[in-house]
Order: structure tokens, then C-alpha cells, then sequence
């Protein structure tokens, strides 16, 4: 709407703290820049906090902007000193230049060919299983059950796994969503981190479903083998190569 949006109306960055029988919680939101988030993820992740949602709360917002929901339990001096870090870390990130980021690439970095010519048979082997192909990409896709008032749900209802692959065997992205359990969700987050994988969102798609699934969208960058690896290992620590669709 061509307005300044003053923090007031739903821009501030907060975090509360009570007292528990062993300590301390902490629950907050962090206001983020796209280019300040995965950062931010790692400093709360590598310091004890778990990352509970990432989404945004406003349309044609410029820059944009995402909420990262925080949840922690512990001693309230680490509590603290572990949001401090991600507050730190934005601050870093904002201090050489004010103006976010417009996307991804780096300085030097090639640009993805307008065609792809993704080599399917090296990622059915690293994955185990056979991906789909159209126009030079490849895409997986792993179901897991769930129950939604009673009724089987799985891979073809939703709850599904996937990634997809794009560019070249060199010079390639992967994009994709995952469901996982709620225990599944910090580990595997901390591992595509550890691998480059960028997480751009985390949320549910669905109410009353057991066990509770949890949905995140991530984004990457490099050569087809380093992704589908990096892909790969949260597969694993989410036990999702396991799972088989539909319930036998």
C-alpha cells in the first residue's frame, strides 16, 4: 500500500521467559530478512533452541519480511545468552550493508542453464529408489502414514517427502518439502543446515492428524551429487527411506 510500516503494527522481535520446575522457558518470534534467516536458524539451533515455525505474516511486504518462532528449556542465564546470539547473528549480517539480499547467489556463482540435463540413474542409486523425470529434471517423492479422524492418510493424500532436482549435474537446485514427526524436526533441520540446504519455510498442513506432522520447504544450491547427499542425510536422520507408502 505504499506505507512505511512502523514495528508497532506486528514487526517486533520478541522473547518471553517463565520460570519452571528445573529452570527456565523461553518461547519468541524473530522479525527476519530473507537473507538473515538461515543464519539466525543455526545460531538458535547450535545453541540449544528449537525452531518451532517459519513463515510470513504480511503479502507484497517489501523487503520481505519471515517470523521465526523459538521455543527453548533450560538455564535461564543459557536461555538467554543463546537468543542473544541470534539477535547477534542479524546484526552482523545487517551491519556491512542495511539492504537484504535479492536472493541466494553468491558473488561469482553461475547462473542455472536454461535447460535442464539432470543425469537421473546416479541420484536413484544415491536416494535407493526411482525418481521421476520430465524435461531434464528429476523429482522424489516418499510417503509416510499418518491418520486424519480416524481415515489412512499417506503419500498420495500429502504426507509425503520430496525433492526435486534441477540445472545440470554441475550447476544444480534442489527444492522440496519434508514431513517429519515433531522429534524428527530439530535434527533434521540441524542437518541440511550443516550441508548448505537452505530452509525457507516450516509449518503444518494439516489438523488432527496422528502423529503430529510437521512440513518444511528448503532450497539449494551446487552440484547435483553434493545436494542429493546433503538431501539424503536428512532422509536418514528421519527415518523417512524406512518408510514405505501406502500402509501395508
Amino acid at each position: 500500500d505504499g506505507w512505511s510500516m512502523p514495528p508497532f503494527m506486528g514487526l517486533g522481535t520478541w522473547a518471553a521467559f517463565t520460570a519452571t520446575k528445573d529452570g527456565a522457558m523461553v518461547m519468541g518470534d524473530t522479525v527476519l530478512f530473507e537473507d538473515e534467516v538461515n543464519a539466525a536458524m543455526s545460531a538458535a539451533l547450535d545453541n540449544g533452541l528449537s525452531v518451532t515455525a517459519l513463515h510470513n505474516h504480511f503479502f507484497f511486504d517489501r523487503p520481505k519480511v519471515f517470523f521465526m518462532h523459538i521455543e527453548g528449556e533450560g538455564p535461564l542465564e543459557k536461555l538467554a545468552s543463546a537468543v542473544k546470539k541470534v539477535y547477534d547473528t542479524t546484526k552482523a549480517i545487517r551491519s556491512p550493508d542495511p539492504k537484504p539480499a535479492e536472493s541466494f547467489s553468491v558473488v561469482g556463482q553461475t547462473s542455472l542453464p536454461d535447460k535442464s540435463s539432470i543425469t537421473a540413474a546416479f541420484l536413484n542409486e544415491i536416494f535407493g529408489v526411482q525418481g521421476e523425470g520430465k524435461d531434464g529434471m528429476v523429482k522424489f517423492t516418499i510417503g509416510r502414514p499418518a491418520k486424519m479422524h480416524g481415515v489412512t492418510i499417506d503419500k498420495e493424500m500429502g504426507v509425503n517427502t520430496w525433492a526435486a532436482f534441477a540445472g545440470s549435474d554441475d550447476n544444480a537446485v534442489v527444492d522440496g518439502d519434508f514431513a517429519v514427526t515433531e522429534d524428527e524436526l530439530q535434527p533434521v533441520l540441524k542437518s541440511l543446515l550443516k550441508n548448505k540446504i537452505n530452509i525457507v519455510a516450516i509449518h503444518q498442513h494439516m489438523t488432527h492428524e496422528e502423529p503430529r506432522i510437521m512440513f518444511f520447504h528448503y532450497w539449494g544450491r551446487g552440484s547435483a551429487k553434493d545436494l542429493a547427499n546433503a538431501v539424503k542425510g536428512g532422509f536418514l536422520i528421519g527415518g523417512l527411506l524406512k518408510v514405505t507408502s501406502p500402509l501395508p
